[in-house]
């Protein structure tokens, strides 16, 4: 049994995404957060890309003035100095950045990049900013991201999402033990919705889920803090099953 439920990260990038689209102001990136929180999430992710395609700058001091913000980056030197800055963020998550995908494509390769991560891992860290690694469910990236002192991993849940067959869930299953094992904590994320969120969510230890686009699509017929209720109705749901 969990000490405490599982936290629930709404991420508001595409409310972001639409108003760029006009760059007008609307919607309000503040009231997506407050709506979200209203709604049941523990916090609000966003990720500030090289592009600045949908969060922009001036952003991120709005949101982690008033909520807990986690602050998805790449694990570059100009992110770096944006995250120190103040109000700082509560957690950040390191993650793997191209500027022609649409979304996140795939985990990040800590094993293969470990100097770099490291030292950005502990600059964070230095200024009391929990650090999550983005990677794929591997248990040598696993290992990698306890290597360079991370504090959780979250694991990249999109194969899964696409093709929820026992066999992506079985990586899914030997990955969050690994994880466990290797002395981090569990977080996980990308592609959920309330169709198969259930699964990773009734996965022991996991402590965290960050979910952005199902739930900003859901808001367009709900409402988005009605979203947020019915996704964190689900993954209560789930870890009650699994009890």
């Amino acid at each position: 049994m969990r000490d405490r439920p599982i936290r629930l990260g709404v991420n508001i990038d595409h409310v972001a995404t639409l108003r760029q689209a006009r760059r007008e102001g609307v919607p309000d990136i503040l009231e997506a957060a407050e709506a979200a929180m209203k709604g049941g999430a523990d916090g609000i992710t966003m990720h500030l890309r090289e592009d600045r395609r949908h969060v922009q700058d001036e952003d991120l001091p709005r949101i982690a003035s008033r909520f807990p913000l986690n602050l998805e980056m790449a694990a570059t030197e100009e992110m770096t100095k944006i995250a120190l800055k103040d109000p700082l963020p509560v957690s950040a998550c390191l993650v793997p950045e191209r500027r022609e995908e649409l979304t996140t494509e795939g985990g990040l390769d800590v094993a293969g990049n470990c100097e770099r991560i490291a030292t950005v891992v502990r600059t964070l860290k230095g200024a009391g900013i929990r650090v999550s690694l983005f990677i794929d469910p591997d248990p040598i990236q696993v290992e990698a991201a306890a290597s360079v002192n991370a504090d959780a991993v979250e694991l990249h849940t999109g194969r899964y999402a696409r093709t929820p067959n026992e066999a992506e869930r079985e990586v899914l299953r030997e990955s969050a033990a690994a994880t466990v094992a290797a002395g981090l904590h569990l977080h996980a994320g990308h592609g959920l919705d309330l169709n198969n969120v259930g699964f990773v969510a009734a996965l022991p230890d996991l402590e965290e889920l960050n979910i952005g686009f199902s739930i900003v699509a859901r808001a367009v017929f709900v409402g988005l803090e009605e979203a947020v209720r019915e996704m964190r109705r689900a993954i209560d749901a789930a870890e009650e099953a699994a009890e």
